[in-house]
């Protein structure tokens, strides 16, 4: 028999810990549900402490992490997580919220909860309260909890809501994560070019002062980039940050948006990872909505808002007007020449079959993957690109100061 430690919520709402003995864990959660206990986290003694779940670890981690003073996504997914496992053991809504609300200490998730709670003890369904919040949740979110209080499935639905958005999490992680190791190497470079004209250059300015107007132009441009470093690097770097902020609120802006996506669009490999990103975003939003019983028309309307590219969401809202009309969706989707054969021909097969929620699903997991590669190949492409790059720099620097060593000799003979 193993010892298991466990936090549980009891009938009434309040939250219970200590210690069960069992030959297993699912033993240990059965027993605790015989007493009448819903549990919340149960981990054996011997591979975890005692007072740890997994919200509370990841709780934990998120307080010690940067912008951990109003909730975010990661809040979600813990929050959702937790009030599903409850909620499916049969704990009443209200009491549910009031459990979730004694295991939080972050006063910005307390009074989240709080407000949540109070709006349902009030009356009020959960979708409206989640609603009135859509900033944090999202018209997404607010929509499956809706079908699943409409279906009273409310338990069930949460549980593929946090399927859902565990997958968009580690499909936005592996595109983070890929993206950091190509972000080192341009720091680097960019450093090391700055190291060269602050600390490299200026050490032959004295040998090359009496024959600058006999230098080669590569080496006159190296030390005119060396003074300017030098004598307006912080006026540069004002600069560089002002037109770096007002860039970046431009970019926000419709018009920026649009303008840089239409660059990115026509780069020869990021644009079409970026593109089958956006399509898996919107499959799998579309896919999950309509296995919840979203009506198909809203369940358009709301997956093509979670798209991050202007032109692909305007062409794709386009498509809910062609089904109203009675068209197919198959057709109306092929009319946007966004899908790619393969996604229409799935399309068209969960039409007839019925089953166009596992079909979008499925085009989903087969996008997600098309990324994945798509990544891996453009590092593999970028990683020698960055480092060729950055030894080219250097050797011209050093090549152009060697030129005017080799210039100031031939002067002395």
């Amino acid at each position: 028999m193993a010892e298991f430690a466990y936090k549980a919520a009891s009938v009434n709402g309040a939250v219970v810990e200590g210690q069960i003995e069992a030959r297993n864990r699912d033993e240990a959660i059965r027993r605790l549900v015989d007493q009448g206990l819903t549990p919340v986290g149960v981990f054996d003694r011997a591979a975890a402490p005692p007072d740890v779940s997994a919200g509370a670890a990841q709780r934990e981690r998120r307080r010690w992490s940067f912008g951990a003073d109003r909730p975010a996504r990661a809040d979600v997914l813990a929050l959702t997580s937790e009030l599903a496992v409850m909620l499916r053991a049969g704990l009443p809504l209200d009491s549910a919220l009031r459990v979730l609300l004694g295991m939080e200490h972050r006063p910005s998730v307390t009074k989240l909860i709080g407000d949540i709670l109070e709006s349902v003890k009030g009356g009020m369904p959960l979708s409206r309260a989640l609603a009135a919040r859509s900033e944090l949740f999202g018209a997404f979110y607010v929509n499956m909890v809706r079908s699943g209080e409409a279906s009273g499935q409310l338990g069930a639905v949460l549980t593929r809501l946090v399927e859902h958005l565990e997958r968009m999490r580690a499909l936005r992680e592996s595109v983070v994560s890929a993206l950091i190791y190509p972000g080192i190497l341009l720091s680097v470079a960019v450093l090391s070019v700055l190291a060269i004209l602050i600390f490299i250059v200026p050490q032959f300015e004295q040998l090359f002062r009496d024959a600058k107007e006999a230098l080669p132009l590569a080496t006159r441009l190296v030390l005119a980039a060396g003074h300017l470093v030098v004598g307006y690097g912080l006026y540069l770097l004002i600069g560089l940050a002002v037109g770096g902020y007002a860039l970046a609120r431009w970019l926000r802006s419709d018009p920026g948006q649009r303008w840089w996506q239409a660059r990115l669009a026509r780069l020869p490999l990021l644009g079409k990872v970026r593109h089958e990103y956006n399509l898996a975003r919107f499959t799998r939003t579309f896919g999950t909505l309509l296995a919840n019983g979203v009506p198909i028309l809203t369940a358009l309307g709301i997956a093509s808002e979670t798209l991050e590219d202007a032109r692909l969401r305007d062409s794709i809202k386009g498509v809910a007007p062609k089904v109203k009309s009675g068209g197919r969706l198959a057709e109306a989707l092929q009319s946007t020449g966004s899908f790619e054969a393969l996604a229409i021909n799935l399309v068209r097969v969960g039409e007839e079959t019925g089953s166009l929620d596992r079909m979008m699903l499925e085009l989903a997991t087969i996008l997600d993957r098309k990324v994945e590669t798509g990544i891996k190949r453009g590092l593999t492409l970028l990683e020698p690109a960055l480092i060729l790059g950055l030894g080219l720099i250097v050797a011209v620097v050093i090549v152009s100061i060697l030129m005017g060593i080799l210039t100031v000799n031939e002067l002395a003979i």
